[in-house]
């Protein structure tokens, strides 16, 4: 029982956070930290194996989602790239700072992150959007024929990239949290390719974020088992979703 539900939230995962970008890692943190008080049989997680968990997740999930969303022409592949010079390193110096929380602790700062970031994506559409007139333009063509031009800069990009890959390497979200509203709201990214770009990047930092928890000793690999058939489907199904919603 305890391991379909892993299956469970794996599939969960990987469709949520594919569909709009965040990876993921929301619902498997807490999934993992408050699993012991109902099922029995798991493994007692600690902040850290719960993230180091989740962030090697994170790489089926955002490999998934990008397979799918190559297929559409819907990845920024230069921006991402760029994005992931930036959270790469990041994902390491975040991995090393949540050597450092205890529970107590972390739960305020996960818990907290995630408010804000909710009341950011809800007021999102009030908020002014940023214009450079100075920056690296990018036009962006789909595979519906649509059209995208956008500006920024990119000293500003690596900064908040690498801010994401820290808050990536502490908590386990794969940052899409905060990378897909920075680009939409700073850089003038279209929602879709703003999603599509930030999974790409979640996968090249996952996987960077995973060495760390790797080498820290963080991941239960009889988890990553269960959960990841259940990530990887559901990153292909969130991005079929996510093809289907309007922006």
């Amino acid at each position: 029982m305890v391991w379909i539900l892993l299956f469970a939230l794996g599939l969960a995962a990987g469709t949520l956070g594919s569909i709009i970008g965040l990876g993921g890692g929301i619902l498997i943190v807490p999934g993992l930290l408050s699993g012991q008080n109902f099922l029995p049989g798991l493994p007692d997680f600690t902040p850290q194996t719960a993230v180091g968990t989740s962030i090697v997740i994170l790489i089926v999930t955002g490999f998934a989602a990008t397979r799918s969303y190559m297929a559409d022409k819907r990845i920024d592949f230069k921006s991402g790239w760029l994005f992931f010079l930036g959270s790469g390193p990041g994902s390491f110096v975040g991995a090393a700072f949540n050597e450092q929380v205890d529970e107590g602790l972390f739960s305020l700062l996960f818990g907290s992150f995630m408010l804000l970031v909710s009341i950011l994506l809800m007021v999102k559409d009030k908020l002014p959007k940023a214009t450079f007139k100075n920056g690296w333009e990018r036009t962006f063509t789909d595979t519906s024929g649509n059209v995208f031009a956008y500006r920024y800069p990119p000293a500003a990009a690596l900064l908040i990239s690498f801010i994401v890959g820290i808050i990536s390497g502490l908590f386990g979200i794969g940052g899409g949290s905060l990378m897909v509203p920075a680009m939409m709201l700073l850089f003038g990214f279209p929602v879709t390719v703003a999603v599509a770009t930030s999974m790409f990047m979640i996968f090249l930092s996952s996987i960077t974020g995973s060495i760390a928890h790797i080498y820290y000793g963080n991941v239960v690999w009889q988890a990553v088992i269960f959960l990841v058939p259940g990530a990887y489907l559901g990153g292909r199904l969130g991005a079929y979703i996510h093809k289907k919603l309007p922006a």
